[in-house]
């Protein structure tokens, strides 16, 4: 029998109930990866993060309920806060080994700021019924390597959305990131819908706002950027331009603590 500890975490959340919940979970090494998927299924959140120990560092994998996943920001947030306030309480940052390469994230008094690389995106020929998945025209389409991006008119568009969640799971991405200038205080908004892998609409996407940071960095001639992921739960990021790579930066409320008997 394994017991293995498991965390809930609300990430990008500074209140219970909002953000998106992550499950952490801590083990000495990584299962098999069908009892990872398994355990993920059960958990039933966007994300199931899996932490080992690895020297100083820990080595990382995000699992969907549905399949593994190569980059997951806000699992990692709710990694790095169960790491620095549970597992090593009063280390102020963290390096995980990881799909995507090393990831560093840094405590700064009650946030938690991640380095991710950025995600390079192109102009995309729209996908077939777009408009009518979305029921608002975009006024420009993008895609990187996981998602296509709808540029919307303005954050309402975006807040009012009721999508076609079928007939984007038959678009050739595994993602579809909507977003709009923002509206007062945010710099722009967005939201996010994945249900190839599971997920109809993800509260809150650290991946996605690897490729929106330096889009509307470019559009809006800043390099700091406060946004929102207008999902029903709702939550904040400030996201940085540093270097080539996008720092994304928010809080986290623990909601469950315990452990799996297995």
């Amino acid at each position: 029998m394994h017991v293995i500890p498991i965390y809930q975490v609300d990430a990008f959340a500074s209140r219970l109930f909002a953000g998106n919940p992550a499950a952490v979970m801590l083990m000495d090494r990584f299962l098999d990866d069908s009892l990872l998927q398994n355990i993920a299924a059960e958990n039933n959140l966007a994300e199931t993060a899996f932490l080992v120990p690895d020297g100083d560092r820990y080595r990382l994998r995000w699992f969907t309920p549905t399949t593994e996943v190569p980059l997951c920001g806000h699992a990692t947030l709710a990694s790095a806060a169960v790491v620095m306030e549970r597992l090593e309480p009063g280390r102020v940052e963290v390096v995980f080994e990881s799909a995507s390469g090393p990831l560093t994230v840094r405590r700064t008094q009650a946030r938690y700021v991640m380095n991710f690389p950025s995600r390079q995106f192109v102009a995309a020929t729209p996908p077939r019924d777009l408009a009518e998945a979305l029921g608002a025209v975009p006024v420009e389409v993008l895609a990187d390597a996981f998602n296509y991006i709808a540029v919307l008119k303005d954050a309402q568009t975006v807040r009012a959305l009721s999508p076609d969640i079928a007939a984007i799971a038959r678009m050739d991405r595994a993602g579809l990131v909507v977003t709009a200038p923002g509206d007062a205080p945010y710099d722009f908004v967005s939201r996010y819908f994945a249900p190839a892998k599971g997920i109809p609409e993800d509260p809150v996407t650290g991946g996605a706002h690897c490729a929106l940071t330096p889009y509307w960095a470019a559009r809006l001639n800043k390099t700091t950027l406060f946004a929102f992921q207008a999902s029903r739960r709702g939550g904040e990021l400030v996201c940085r331009l540093v270097d080539g790579r996008v720092e994304l930066e928010g809080a986290c409320v623990f909601y469950l603590e315990g452990k799996v008997a297995i």
